[in-house]
């Protein structure tokens, strides 16, 4: 199965940036224009048992938050959605100063290796323009706070 990484060094504490995904509008503040993602519902924040549903274009996603440790890490899976298979682990490390935001995405295409072959250069490339996108939104905001 294949898995995005993505890093960025921000400096600001690892609470702060903790914090600021904890924020009610971190998802709209993080989410690129296009394709253009509406939240539909939320039950709570980031915290363990919380959910989302999105709309993401002509995508309808729902995610539960299945792990949660303060200043360090929270995971949502995609239980309805595009992907055969979405986990996507947000961790945050104390490093000097700042902090190492760490996004980790295992995912599986539908329609298995065919798909694979044919689509997954572009799923990587998507993937790597959003998280792009979020970590300097992240470090944009998360720094002019501290």
């Amino acid at each position: 199965m294949p898995t995005f990484v993505k890093s960025v060094i921000i400096d600001a504490p690892a609470s702060a940036v903790f914090a600021f995904h904890e924020r009610a509008d971190a998802l709209p503040l993080l989410s690129p224009r296009f394709p253009r993602v509406r939240v539909i519902r939320k039950t709570g924040g980031i915290e363990r048992g919380a959910l989302v549903e999105l709309r993401i274009g002509p995508f309808s996603w729902i995610a539960l938050h299945t792990a949660y440790e303060e200043n360090r890490l929270f995971v949502d899976e995609q239980t309805s959605g595009p992907f055969a298979r979405w986990v996507h682990r947000h961790e945050f490390e104390d490093v000097g100063v700042g902090t190492r935001l760490t996004d980790r995405v295992e995912y599986r295409l539908p329609g298995g290796p065919p798909v694979d072959l044919l689509f997954g250069w572009l799923a990587k490339f998507a993937l790597n323009r959003m998280f792009r996108h979020r970590h300097r939104i992240t470090k944009r905001l998360c720094e002019a706070d501290s």
